[in-house]
């Protein structure tokens, strides 16, 4: 079956046209590590956390010196609370004292941070500072293989890939919001809301799964 991009980019434009990140942030360094504690787990759970951990933690400092319990207490609803509480306070130091506290706008320096890999990177530079990146989420995933727009066996690399060529430059740090959201609430992993989805005739999961 082929990908019509045309009524892909026409129909996130129709449901999202002014798609927003829905990680909660009043900062660089809140938004990348919202972004580092929100793998395998939600944004609304996130949210929850973060308005307290960043609400008795003002700056970076207090929490490179905030004690683990503590932060593990803070971060026990989450999924890897105790590697991601180290994460979070390990990140903390490093941009402390190594980056005057600014997140550096380079991909190699942040990839290297502890818990960030290159989708929490792409998200963070495409939020933060619109630059044109594609995060390949599981929600940005299965859209892009329900879609075409990816083979069902190609890794994240290979859909990020993909969806870089598939889409405009200029528009991949909105495709990549449009696509996590229209996979959290639409394309859902179980039970999809099929039945007024313009893309029913070029989705592959309603050809498999039919009426």
């Amino acid at each position: 079956m082929k990908t019509n991009k045309i009524l892909i980019n026409n129909y996130l434009d129709e449901l999202f046209p002014d798609p927003k990140c829905e990680l909660n942030y009043s900062s660089d360094y809140e938004l990348l590590i919202a972004i580092m504690l929100s793998a395998q787990t939600t944004d609304k759970r996130v949210n929850q956390v973060t308005n307290i951990l960043f609400n008795k933690y003002n700056s970076l400092e207090e929490i490179s010196n905030a004690n683990i319990k503590d932060l593990e207490k803070i971060l026990l609803s989450l999924g890897s609370f105790r590697k991601k509480s180290i994460y979070t306070k390990d990140i903390a130091y490093i941009l402390h004292n190594y980056y005057n506290d600014k997140v550096p706008v380079d991909r190699e320096v942040l990839e290297s941070l502890p818990g960030v890999g290159r989708k929490t990177v792409n998200v963070f530079l495409s939020e933060f500072y619109n630059m044109p990146c594609i995060a390949v989420d599981t929600h940005v995933e299965r859209v892009s293989k329900r879609l075409y727009l990816a083979f069902l066996n190609d890794d994240v690399s290979t859909v990020e890939r993909k969806l870089m060529k598939a889409f405009p430059k200029e528009t991949w740090a909105k495709r990549h919001l449009q696509l996590v959201i229209f996979g959290r609430y639409k394309c859902k992993a179980v039970k999809p809301l099929c039945d007024d989805c313009k893309f029913k005739d070029i989705c592959r999961y309603k050809k498999n799964h039919g009426n």
